[in-house]
């Protein structure tokens, strides 16, 4: 059977979904749902619990679509805390638009009508098509996601029910207490009742109670909960991914480039700051089992949901790594890479702007010069974060705080410094989109329109600033070294040619060609002649040439502030972790 991505959704065939639950395949968890009549639950497909009979079940594409029928999660397999679907990412169509822009919050946000508008399309058409092909309509696919927010609060805090409430999205306590019986089967009271008694948090304040004033399951007719105040106690979040997951590689990757007062590494746990719709919070990333255990502080709870899928973009987390290694693996010259670094996952964004940003200032310098150059626009030109943080500062500058800047101020050559200026002004006017759903061809011909940014730079945005896992660099140089050291064709044509077998994870057989690069570098030097530094982009916004190895290896691109034992602890965690894998962005532009 294939991986997920490869089939779709597997267009629900009823044998060959049943024969994914029979096998508990977790390569399947949040692709489908499996309901069971007799019983009135759904459950992901790994379901542990004894294999319902084939009469007896039901396939749904979304837990929204299993609720509106009635039945509830189940206890054990918990299905609302699934990885997302590899297919959202994939998909160009409208619906694997509207679920990108739902997976980020927008509905929240902007509402329904807002999601609709933004897409080009009247509400109803957009709830048509998405009611027709997923079996809910958007409020209903949206409930479901407050819920899960809630869920985790109410398991992982000690705040009242009315926050919660607040915080999860839902406009009375009374709609959270419905809601949460009709998918969970069980008031808010029971859910935190039921919770482990290690996962309190254990900065909860210890006199906060579980329910006030009758409590979540009682008989409040609700009305608006005030906003709570913050920033709260850490909330620990277990992030699922599908496995294998490297994830010391990815957080490695991160943590090396990190920005002093926005980012922080110490060779094991990945932090940074966030801006989010309702203020600014913090989120410090480790490897964990079956995935990464996330623990954000939040000015203000109703972030949480946004928080959580920003940080999952971020890591990749819903990628489908054996679709993507059944796919490359087949080549014979990338299957001893795919080999090598099992789960490799492409970097994301937390925010497609500041990818641009650094895209655009890391062209024709070194990861480190490129570092020191943001961390001076952070340090200028950011926020000040709106709680203290022993590492933290900053979150980073917002498109229109960068549009008002003069470019000739900014430590990097004028016409580049044009070049960034003009993009921001663009996002900040609203003329440049850069969200979920935006079509990305479309964004690819719109971005090579602006000055200073060529095809390079624009599917460099693509493919880490929105996540697009079929984005192929066949001019890149690293690509055709690396594509020429496995003794393939390293012609720009002929690499596009082959790659076409490699659809739709092109972006993944880029960072495997790039990491093979990895051992070739030398420890603690960036070579001058490889540099591109001499090279000044063409005329008519075509990126200037990427040349491989001009970026030190992991141990040597220590952040400056860290600690010499800190970077000694993180050296060594590195070569752990690199035992068998090597670097997952080995290009010298992978910012």
């Amino acid at each position: 059977m294939g991986g997920v991505g490869q089939d779709a959704a597997m267009d629900l065939d009823h044998e060959r979904c049943y024969r994914a639950v029979s096998s508990r395949d977790p390569r399947f968890d949040g692709a489908f749902y499996t309901a069971v009549r007799t019983t009135g639950i759904y459950c992901r497909p790994s379901c542990p619990a004894m294999t319902p009979k084939p009469a007896n079940v039901t396939f749904y594409r979304t837990a929204a679509a299993a609720q509106r029928e009635g039945f509830r999660a189940c206890r054990r397999c918990r299905p609302d805390a699934t990885p997302g679907s590899s297919e959202w990412n994939i998909r160009e169509d409208l619906v694997g638009r509207v679920m990108r822009m739902v997976a980020d919050g927008a509905v929240e946000r902007l509402g329904v009508s807002g999601v609709a508008a933004s897409l080009g399309y009247s509400e109803r058409h957009v709830n048509r098509v998405v009611t027709e092909e997923l079996g809910a309509g958007l409020l209903a696919i949206a409930r479901t996601q407050r819920a899960h927010t809630a869920r985790i609060l109410l398991e992982t805090t000690d705040l009242p029910a009315a926050e919660i409430a607040w915080a999860a999205g839902f406009g009375s306590v009374r709609s959270f207490n419905d809601t949460m019986a009709t998918v969970y089967g069980e008031s808010p009271t029971a859910v935190r009742h039921r919770r482990p008694v290690d996962a309190r948090s254990p900065h909860a304040d210890p006199a906060a109670t579980h329910d006030q004033g009758g409590g979540p399951s009682g008989d409040s007719e609700g009305g608006s909960a005030p906003p709570p105040t913050g920033p709260h106690a850490p909330i620990r979040v277990r992030l699922a991914t599908r496995q294998p997951f490297d994830a010391g590689t990815l957080l490695a990757f991160l943590g090396e480039r990190a920005v002093i007062g926005l980012e922080a590494w110490d060779g094991q746990t990945y932090r940074r700051s966030l801006a989010l719709p309702h203020g600014h919070a913090t989120v410090a990333c480790t490897p964990a089992r079956g995935g990464v255990l996330a623990e954000f502080r939040l000015a203000d709870l109703r972030d949480l949901a946004p928080a959580v899928a920003r940080v999952r973009r971020l890591l990749d987390l819903d990628a489908d790594p054996v679709a993507v290694a059944e796919v490359l693996g087949a080549d014979p010259m990338l299957s001893p890479l795919v080999a090598a670094r099992p789960g490799l996952r492409m970097a994301g964004s937390v925010d497609p702007h500041e990818i641009v940003v650094r895209a655009i200032v890391g062209q024709q310098v070194s990861v480190a010069g490129a570092r020191t150059v943001v961390g001076r626009f952070v340090a200028q030109f950011g926020a000040a974060l709106g709680f203290e943080d022993p590492e933290l500062t900053h979150v980073f500058p917002s498109a229109a705080r960068l549009g008002e800047v003069d470019p000739s101020s900014l430590s990097m050559p004028r016409a580049r410094g044009a070049a960034l200026v003009g993009v921001c002004k663009a996002l900040a006017a609203g003329t440049l989109v850069l969200d979920p759903g935006v079509d990305r061809a479309g964004l690819d011909a719109e971005l090579q329109g602006l000055r200073g940014i060529g095809p390079w730079t624009s599917a460099y945005v693509l493919m880490r600033g929105l996540g697009d896992p079929d984005v192929m660099l066949s001019g890149d140089l690293g690509v055709r070294h690396a594509v020429a050291a496995l003794g393939g064709d390293d012609r720009a044509r002929a690499i596009e040619a082959r790659a076409h077998a490699w659809r739709p994870w092109r972006s993944y057989a880029v960072g495997h060609l790039w990491a093979s690069l990895a051992p070739a570098q030398q420890p603690g030097t960036v070579d001058p002649s490889r540099r591109p530094g001499g090279e000044p982009p063409r005329s008519g916004g075509v990126d200037p040439p990427r040349r491989p190895g001009s970026e030190p290896t992991l141990a040597a691109r220590r952040p400056p502030h860290a600690s010499a034992q800190t970077r000694a602890r993180g050296s060594r965690a590195s070569q752990s972790q690199m035992s068998s894998t090597t670097e997952s962005q080995g290009s010298p532009h992978a910012r």
